[in-house]
């Protein structure tokens, strides 16, 4: 913020610090830990963040600090009454190998399609089908034989 680039907070769920939270798992669901993470939330704020990003936090716990903070709260399992939502694109787009989180909608499987489609391309690669001409660059037959005589003229008969 003293740089003045753009910070945006992240409170509750971590996922860098997932070793020291113990895991993927809901955080604020006690009242002493509620005031943590509205602790952590007033302390995002007064520190200049435009906006602070709450993960994995009890949907009455996010409210609270929805409506106690003057910066906009952005959820992501953290219930309805955030002022703005996200999802991981891999999640959302069905990309993961794992299940995703309980508060992840995925909106397609392009991990199946992803899937498809490389068993296809190493499929054709191996059955010498791609690259066809179709995928191939060509030149026209003279300038072909120019180009083979001056190769051969530069680096020998190979």
């Amino acid at each position: 913020v003293g740089a003045e680039i753009p910070v945006m907070g992240h409170i509750g769920l971590t996922p860098q610090s997932i070793r020291q939270l113990g895991g993927y798992r809901v955080q604020g669901r006690d009242p002493e830990k509620a005031r943590d993470l509205l602790e952590d939330a007033l302390a995002v704020q007064e520190a200049g963040a435009f906006c602070v990003v709450l993960e994995g936090i009890p949907e009455p716990v996010a409210a609270a600090l929805t409506n106690r903070l003057r910066i906009p709260t952005i959820g992501i399992g953290a219930g309805r009454q955030c002022d703005g939502q996200v999802l991981v694109t891999n999640d959302l787009l069905g990309m993961g190998k794992d299940r995703p989180p309980r508060f992840v909608r995925q909106y397609a499987d392009l991990r199946s399609e992803i899937d498809r489609a490389t068993r296809g391309f190493i499929a054709d690669i191996r059955r010498g089908m791609f690259p066809s001409e179709k995928e191939t660059y060509g030149i026209s037959e003279s300038l072909e034989a120019d180009l083979c005589e001056a190769l051969k003229a530069g680096y020998g008969d190979h």
